[in-house]
């Protein structure tokens, strides 16, 4: 039996426009979709793969019907820059990335009580009226001293 985690070498045995067929080890075959391929963006399956290739594979899933899904790019070990960046790809250009908003929901679970749905509702409406405000008396602040000329 396969388990999720695993780290195994199998043998492309098709290739779709979707992702490629491996046969594992015990002679059962799983899929890896196109998106993990690579950790670059794969258009064409073919510029990567090619059926009875031997490819290392992580298994990410087990369905309860037993299909198997795997990764060929989380079997690879991280490069030196991704491992520097904690994982995250390097940005191309463009001005630092903003921090968003805070998650409204966020420090829910960490309470001891859990919430309910109610309450959580209650709490997003709160913050999300206090959002609406802020943008209103933006907007107004910035009309104030404006005028329109008409002919």
């Amino acid at each position: 039996m396969v388990e999720v985690g695993a780290i195994l070498e199998g043998k492309v045995t098709g290739l779709t426009n979707f992702g490629a067929f491996v046969t594992l080890p015990g002679n059962v075959t799983g899929m890896v979709h196109i998106s993990e391929v690579s950790t670059d963006y794969v258009s064409d399956i073919h510029d990567y793969l090619q059926e009875n290739q031997t490819v290392k594979v992580k298994v990410l899933d087990v369905t309860p019907e037993g299909k198997i899904s795997l990764s060929i790019k989380k079997a690879q070990a991280p490069s030196p820059e991704q491992e520097h960046k904690g994982g995250e790809r390097p940005r191309r250009n463009g001005p630092p990335r903003q921090k968003s908003a805070p998650n409204v929901w966020q420090g829910a679970e960490r309470r001891e009580a859990p919430q309910t749905f109610e309450d959580m509702m209650a709490h997003f409406k709160q913050v999300s009226d206090e959002k609406i405000s802020d943008l209103k008396r933006a907007n107004e602040g910035g009309r104030r001293g404006s005028y329109s000329r008409r002919k």
